[in-house]
Protein backbone atom coordinates (compact mmCIF):
# COMPACT_ATOMS: atom_id res chain seq x y z
CA UNK A 1 0.00 0.00 0.00
CA UNK A 2 1.29 3.64 -0.85
CA UNK A 3 1.01 5.56 2.32
CA UNK A 4 0.62 8.95 0.46
CA UNK A 5 -2.43 7.47 -2.04
CA UNK A 6 -3.85 5.81 0.96
CA UNK A 7 -3.58 9.53 3.07
CA UNK A 8 -5.28 11.11 -0.23
CA UNK A 9 -8.14 8.13 -0.43
CA UNK A 10 -9.19 8.25 3.29
CA UNK A 11 -9.42 12.57 2.89
CA UNK A 12 -11.70 11.88 -0.12
CA UNK A 13 -13.78 9.39 0.97
CA UNK A 14 -14.27 11.86 4.27
CA UNK A 15 -15.11 15.00 2.22
CA UNK A 16 -17.38 12.37 -0.27
CA UNK A 17 -19.54 10.74 2.72
CA UNK A 18 -19.51 14.29 4.35
CA UNK A 19 -17.33 13.52 7.26
CA UNK A 20 -15.96 16.31 9.24
CA UNK A 21 -12.86 17.46 7.70
CA UNK A 22 -12.06 21.11 8.96
CA UNK A 23 -12.71 20.22 13.07
CA UNK A 24 -9.11 18.92 13.97
CA UNK A 25 -9.67 18.86 17.76
CA UNK A 26 -12.86 16.39 16.76
CA UNK A 27 -10.85 14.42 14.88
CA UNK A 28 -8.03 14.11 17.19
CA UNK A 29 -10.82 13.06 19.69
CA UNK A 30 -11.82 10.66 17.23
CA UNK A 31 -8.58 9.37 16.67
CA UNK A 32 -8.62 8.68 20.82
CA UNK A 33 -11.86 7.20 20.84
CA UNK A 34 -10.68 4.28 18.30
CA UNK A 35 -7.35 4.08 20.25
CA UNK A 36 -9.64 2.89 23.16
CA UNK A 37 -11.72 0.32 20.80
CA UNK A 38 -8.63 -0.99 20.12
CA UNK A 39 -7.08 -1.39 23.19
CA UNK A 40 -10.72 -2.53 24.65
CA UNK A 41 -10.85 -5.40 21.63
CA UNK A 42 -7.29 -6.67 22.67
CA UNK A 43 -8.09 -6.47 26.67
CA UNK A 44 -11.05 -8.69 26.14
CA UNK A 45 -9.79 -10.90 23.27
CA UNK A 46 -12.12 -9.79 21.04
CA UNK A 47 -11.35 -10.92 17.16
CA UNK A 48 -11.58 -7.32 15.50
CA UNK A 49 -8.41 -6.32 16.94
CA UNK A 50 -7.17 -5.60 13.24
CA UNK A 51 -10.25 -4.07 12.47
CA UNK A 52 -10.23 -1.56 15.23
CA UNK A 53 -6.34 -1.07 14.21
CA UNK A 54 -7.49 -0.08 10.88
CA UNK A 55 -9.35 2.41 11.96
CA UNK A 56 -6.53 3.95 14.08
CA UNK A 57 -4.84 4.06 10.50
CA UNK A 58 -7.87 5.33 8.85
CA UNK A 59 -8.41 8.22 11.35
CA UNK A 60 -4.56 9.08 11.61
CA UNK A 61 -4.40 9.13 7.42
CA UNK A 62 -7.41 11.41 7.63
CA UNK A 63 -6.25 13.88 9.59
CA UNK A 64 -2.72 13.90 8.64
CA UNK A 65 -3.81 15.19 5.20
CA UNK A 66 -6.38 17.76 7.12
CA UNK A 67 -2.94 19.16 8.45
CA UNK A 68 -1.58 18.84 5.17
CA UNK A 69 1.02 16.63 6.99
CA UNK A 70 2.93 14.17 4.28
CA UNK A 71 2.68 11.22 7.04
CA UNK A 72 4.68 8.42 5.05
CA UNK A 73 7.79 11.18 5.16
CA UNK A 74 7.26 11.57 8.68
CA UNK A 75 7.14 7.82 9.79
CA UNK A 76 10.31 7.25 7.54
CA UNK A 77 11.89 10.13 9.18
CA UNK A 78 11.15 9.08 12.66
CA UNK A 79 11.95 5.28 11.91
CA UNK A 80 15.40 6.65 11.18
CA UNK A 81 15.71 8.43 14.51
CA UNK A 82 14.25 6.00 16.39
CA UNK A 83 17.21 3.45 14.86
CA UNK A 84 19.74 5.82 15.81
CA UNK A 85 19.10 6.03 19.72
CA UNK A 86 20.85 4.79 22.07
CA UNK A 87 19.20 3.27 25.39
CA UNK A 88 20.08 1.70 28.46
CA UNK A 89 18.40 0.05 31.44
CA UNK A 90 18.96 2.06 34.69
CA UNK A 91 17.71 1.23 37.70
CA UNK A 92 15.45 -1.30 36.05
CA UNK A 93 13.92 1.03 33.28
CA UNK A 94 14.63 1.46 30.02
CA UNK A 95 15.89 4.78 29.52
CA UNK A 96 16.87 6.53 26.31
CA UNK A 97 20.90 8.02 26.74
CA UNK A 98 21.33 9.83 23.22
CA UNK A 99 20.53 13.22 22.72
CA UNK A 100 18.60 12.91 19.71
Amino acid sequence: MDLRAAQKAVYKNKVDKGFNVTDVSKEFCLLYGEVAEAYEAWKRRHDNVGEELADIAIYLLGLSEILGVDLASEVESKMKINQDREYEIIDGILNRVSKR
